[in-house]
């Protein structure tokens, strides 16, 4: 059983078990000697977000690092693909990213990556994990010159703005659009409005003045109601919304109307498809992403193939199998071809460079997909059982698929941090899934609640 690491690295409330500044130094060492690998000199890049809590932890991992004869490379607030690029740029053996993503401001975490940029196998976790809590290193104590050393990189946030226009087709501008930029508060607050900036887009800048305590509330990726009112009100011809850590990005269109993560990777995988572009045109997605998706692709001669709900899944099918494009409903899409993460920054660059390759409107766009009404309905349970040996749950099961026939989709699942079921049904008549769900959902609470 993992004691630290989740889905997506270790979190919690800050100065509270697990994210303390003593457990902190600890991660810190245990860190740097998995990732040390001959006498040579080893550097380890740390990035955060806006968070106040994140002067605490990265001080305490700063000194865990150095104490192990690891030298630390601090970039400041940059977003967690940043650090992904950044760890591939500088040849660190190691990057960490200290953020809780969308999280309110009272929590935090750390997450790593390897040196090729990717996210860290569960064997590489497992063994830091190992490492902190047998005191295996306890007695491993550099001195004098074998001490690490910890240099401030001042022009990270450049180098990762470079590496994001890098992205786009030679020569693409944006001039003539008026795009509206809602930073969250955090992480992307220098590098989102800037890059579109420098690009010729006329940019409406939100949430882009952090204190430490605002860093995604009542904004960003979970509040797109906030760029829908102001597209309209500055008759923009696009919103972009980050969340704390700008690993995903949420639009609207020139309507206001707000467009999910699954609408921009039907947009973005039709285009590559188009092109010719997207490997064995196969899009990689969750299995929480809609039916209208899979249809969309299908239909354009594509395949779509499911994942586990998570990123770190989507991005092992991916590498798996060779494909280039996935991502999740949350916003969270993964273009290969440009970096190793889920990448907000580079997401709305490919959006907006299709809207002027193609000279039209995001709503026009968006329009490629039909999305299916979705309903959820979470069910707290006092226990884990295998949903199929109990029978009454089993065979309501068995009862919707059939009469689905193929029009919707039924998905039930246990949350992966949570004792709760989750209950999911598309299809084409809301009202008739959602009487479904819900009478599922009775059935579940009635057996395991």
């Amino acid at each position: 059983m993992r004691r630290l690491f989740g889905t997506d690295g270790v979190r919690g409330v800050a100065n509270q078990d697990p994210m303390t500044s003593e457990m902190a130094l600890r991660i810190g060492r245990a860190a740097a000697h998995a990732f040390r690998d001959s006498s040579r000199r080893h550097r380890i890049v740390i990035g955060k977000d806006t968070r106040l809590s994140g002067y605490m932890i990265e001080s305490a991992l700063t000194s865990g690092i150095c104490s192990m004869g690891v030298d630390v490379l601090l970039v400041g607030p940059v977003p967690t693909p940043g650090i992904a690029f950044l760890t591939r740029s500088l040849r660190a053996d190691a990057g960490v990213v200290i953020s809780a993503s969308h999280n309110p401001y009272e929590d935090n975490g750390i997450k790593f990556f390897g040196p090729d940029g990717h996210k860290l196998a569960d064997a590489v976790e497992a063994k830091i994990e190992d490492l902190i809590f047998t005191g295996t290193i306890d007695g491993v104590r550099p001195t004098a010159s074998e001490l690490g050393k910890a240099y401030r990189i001042d022009d990270a946030v450049g180098r990762y703005n470079e590496f994001v226009k890098s992205s786009l087709p030679k020569g693409m501008d944006f001039t003539g659009l008026r795009v509206v930029v809602d930073s969250a508060n955090g992480a992307a607050y220098k590098i989102g409005p800037q890059v579109l900036l420098e690009l010729g887009a006329d940019v409406i800048s939100l949430y882009d003045q952090p204190d430490g305590t605002n860093i995604n509330r009542g904004c960003g990726s979970l509040h797109p109601e906030v760029i829908s009112r102001a597209v309209r009100a500055n008759k923009a011809h696009a919103g972009i919304a980050y969340d704390g850590d700008a690993d995903r990005v949420i639009f609207c269109d020139e309507a206001g109307r707000i467009i999910d993560g699954d609408t921009v990777m039907a947009v973005c995988a039709l285009d590559m498809i188009g092109r010719g572009k997207l490997r064995h045109n196969t899009l990689v997605a969750t299995v929480m992403s809609n039916l209208g998706l899979e249809r969309a692709i299908t239909d354009a001669g594509g395949k779509l193939v499911r994942t586990a709900v998570g990123d770190r899944y989507v991005m092992e099918r991916m590498l798996a199998d060779g494909f280039n494009l996935g991502g999740e409903q949350s916003g969270h899409v993964i273009f290969l071809d440009h970096n190793t993460t889920g990448d907000g920054i580079v997401t709305a660059l490919q959006v907006l460079a299709i809207m002027k390759q193609k000279d039209k409107p995001l709503s026009e766009l968006a329009a490629c997909m039909t999305t299916y009404p979705q309903i959820l309905v979470n069910v707290k349970v006092r226990e884990r059982m295998d949903l199929a040996s109990v029978p009454d749950i089993a065979r309501r099961m068995a009862e919707i698929e059939k009469q689905l026939n193929g029009t919707g989709r039924l998905l039930v699942r246990y949350s992966g941090t949570e004792p709760k079921v989750r209950v999911m049904l598309e299809g084409e008549n809301e009202d008739e899934i959602k009487k479904l769900a819900e009478d599922l959902a009775g059935i579940i609470r009635e057996k395991l609640a």
